[in-house]
């Protein structure tokens, strides 16, 4: 589990760097409302977030059926791996069409 946890976080890095940056340049210019300042940084760390939260909720499932440790961690790395790849893949097509 703290594999996939640590390749998640390298899959996210990317997306989240360059939404941070957008968002603290969105936030920071002059005219923005205090509605989109509060917005840009719950969008960001839901982005982070969510992989996590929802391994999490497998892993419980997993433990609630009484299976092992590792038979329950096994989806869980599973579903936090394939939720951090989602991300990744948005970001990469939205720089493919971006031009």
């Amino acid at each position: 589990m703290a594999v996939s946890a640590a390749l998640a976080l390298v899959l996210l890095a990317g997306p989240a760097i360059v939404f941070s940056i957008s968002s603290w340049h969105s936030v920071t210019e002059p005219g923005t409302t205090t509605f989109s300042r509060f917005v840009a940084p719950v969008i960001l760390l839901s982005l982070v977030a969510l992989p996590f939260v929802s391994a999490g909720a497998v892993f419980r499932s997993g433990r609630r059926r009484h299976k092992e440790r590792l038979g329950a961690a096994v989806p869980a790395a599973l579903t936090l791996l394939g939720s951090s790849v989602i991300p990744l893949a948005a970001f990469c097509l939205l720089l493919v069409h971006a031009n």
